[in-house]
Parts: structure tokens; sequence; C-alpha cells
């Protein structure tokens, strides 16, 4: 025999006030019945065995009725047990009034009853308590001598009303802290653990992990695990045409996704234009290596860096840059400068402009064009 489900009657939100729960504010409540049709077949259930229901929503949350004929456990094995296990998991504790009942059928009245079996009961469920109700919900012989069951038929119903009570403790919950998995990988390169690839680049060596630099740049990822992937760390790699602390500092970004910040020496005001040149030099040089290594992100930084140290000096050897490295945005930066009658007038003083017609002659040409425009 198995129970058959008639499924929740209504669902119903809002604040209603329900007369056994005292000054308690419902926040969603509803009812679910089980109907089952030959009650002298679960007679011979073992005492602790349940015949559940399917799982069903009622107040807002999943639950599943477990009907125990002969008692959930030896203690209650002359009573009839009905629990409710709640079938989801829960971030804090809730509380729930319960109720079951079961259905009278009075023909001469044309009406269907509910006949309470127990006093309702105020449960509290929480990720440690998901099943709770009745033990001794009713004792089997009274049951059976009882109206309550017809022609073996029984029809029970479990009336479920969620309380918004703020007496309910709330567990407290750790802060999650923000992501470190950054920090974590600048650390290996700091620390060399597990470093397993060595560069020697001008009179300066560097161990890194090839698994980072193949995740973080294609030309990387082809040399170390193509040709070169069966060296170690014994095994050294030349790098040619890049200065040491230009590698170090391309190696710093592809560890933490920031570029590091160049050394600065405090500057008198006459030395102010000088460092702008240098800070223009060291970008430019970054640049150059991002391209080498099809870095993007770190391509992409130094070219909006670079927009910002545009001036009479910087402009012919960034616009060089720009054509050499396919930098169209910052290509068109350095033409809109010089577009400027005066800012132009400087460069020719300068003859920055000798510098662009020997290294990109075809941007005298788009210059041309720009003023034409």
């Amino acid at each position: 025999m198995s129970p058959r489900d008639t499924g929740s009657s209504f669902f119903h939100k809002g604040k209603v006030w329900h007369p056994d729960m005292g000054s308690a504010v419902v926040s969603s409540s509803g009812y679910h019945q089980i109907v089952l049709d030959g009650y002298s077949d679960t007679k011979h259930t073992p005492t602790g065995k349940s015949i559940d229901s399917v799982p069903f929503t009622s107040g807002g949350y999943r639950w599943v009725l477990k009907y125990y004929p002969n008692g959930s456990c030896p203690e209650t094995a002359d009573f009839i047990s009905i629990l409710v296990s709640l079938d989801q998991e829960i971030l804090r504790p809730m509380k729930v009034l319960l109720k079951f009942s079961s259905k009278l059928q009075y023909f001469s009245l044309n009406q269907v009853v509910p006949t309470p079996l127990a006093e309702a009961r105020t449960s509290v469920f929480s990720s440690g308590r998901m099943v709770l109700g009745f033990d001794k919900l009713i004792k089997r012989i009274d049951f059976e001598k009882s109206r309550l069951m017809g022609n073996n038929h029984i029809t029970i119903q479990c009336d479920i009303n969620v309380v918004a009570d703020t007496s309910v403790p709330t567990p407290l919950l750790e802060e999650v802290p923000p992501s470190d998995i950054r920090q974590h990988i600048a650390d290996l390169l700091l620390s060399k653990e597990g470093a397993d690839v060595t560069f020697q680049v001008g009179g300066e060596k560097f161990t890194a992990h090839r698994c980072i630099l193949a995740a973080r740049s294609a030309v990387f990822k082809a040399e170390l695990f193509g040709s070169m992937k069966e060296g170690g760390t014994a095994y050294v790699i030349q790098i040619i045409d890049m200065e040491s602390k230009v590698f170090g500092a391309m190696l710093s970004f592809i560890y933490t996704d920031s570029l590091p910040k160049m050394e600065t020496y405090s500057m008198d005001e006459g030395e102010v234009e000088e460092g702008k040149g240098e800070e223009s030099m060291w970008l430019q040089s970054l640049l150059v290596a991002a391209d080498r290594y099809d870095i993007l992100r770190m391509k992409l930084i130094c070219e909006n860096k670079l927009r910002e140290c545009i001036d009479v000096t910087t402009v012919s050897g960034i616009l060089t840059l720009a054509e050499q490295h396919n930098c169209p945005g910052l290509k068109e930066a350095c033409l809109e400068f010089l577009k400027i009658p005066t800012n132009l007038e400087k460069v020719l003083m300068a003859d920055g402009l000798d510098h662009i017609v020997q290294t990109c002659p075809s941007r005298v040409k788009e210059l041309l064009s720009k003023f034409a425009s």
C-alpha cells in the first residue's frame, strides 16, 4: 500500500494572525494532505519504518510527510507517529507551527470537517534539526476505535505555518574575505617555490613557473611547451635585446596583473621634464616587451599611460613606437597633438619631425591629412 497525495490546497503569503500562536506573526502558510486507501495494510509496517509522501511545497519551503503506523521508535510502538521532514537546506533556524488533522465526511451535512489529531505544536527547524513532528500523535488502538477512520480509508492533513519571529536565534555568519588569489600567485614569484624554468637576461637570472607563464602568454606557451619542453631549471634560456629590469617588470605583471611602480627620486623643478621623459622611455620599453610576448593587457596599459606622456620632447619617439608595434589609438593621440600648430612648431624647432620622417615617412602624409581636415 502506498499513500496518495492530494497536494497543497492553498498557499498564502502575507501577515496573518493565527489563534494558536499568540502574538507570533505568520509570514507564510499552507497545508498538504496524504491519503491512505488501506489502513489495515499499513499495520504490518515495522516500528521505526515510515511511509513517505512525495515532496511538496508549503509555506514557501519543500517538505516530506513521514507516516509511522507503528511508531517512529520502540518507545512509541503503540502510537501512530507523523513527522515532517524539511527537504531542503536553510541558512538560519525558522519557527514553524505544525498541526495534523483527519478529514471526516458528514454525509447528512454534505461537509468534510477536519478533526484535530493533536494540539498544534511550534517547532524550530534548523540545519541540525530537519525532522520534527508528533512521535505520539494518537494511540493506535484509540484511533482504530474512533470514527476518524472510515471504511479502511484515512485522509491526514498537515497544516504548516512558517513564523516570522525574531526570537529565533540567527547564527553568526563569517564574513567572506576578499579574493587573495593574486597575492598567492605573486608570492610564488618571490619565494621561487616550485619554479621550473630559468632565464638569463643581461647579467641577471630569473626563475619562474612554466605553467603560469604559458597561461598568461601565448608566446611563452609555444616556447616552453614546444622546443624547450624538456628543459628544466638547469637549462637557462637566454633573453637578448631586453634589459633585465624590463624583463623583471614583465614577470611581475604576469604574476600580479599590474605594472610595478617605476623607481622615482625627488626632483627639483628643473628635473621634472627629464623625469617625464624617463617615464616615457620606461613605458615604451615595457610596451615593446608586452608586444613581443603577446601580453595584451600589459600592452594596453602602457599605451594608455603613454598618452599622458605625450609632449614636444616625446611625441616623435612615441609616434614611431606606435607605428612599429601596431598601436592605432596611441598613434592617433600623437597625430592629434601634432595637429595643434604651436605643438608642431616646437617639434620642428627640436628637429623631432626629422626623426618621424626617417623612421615612418608614411606618417607625414597622415599628419598633412590631419591639417587639411
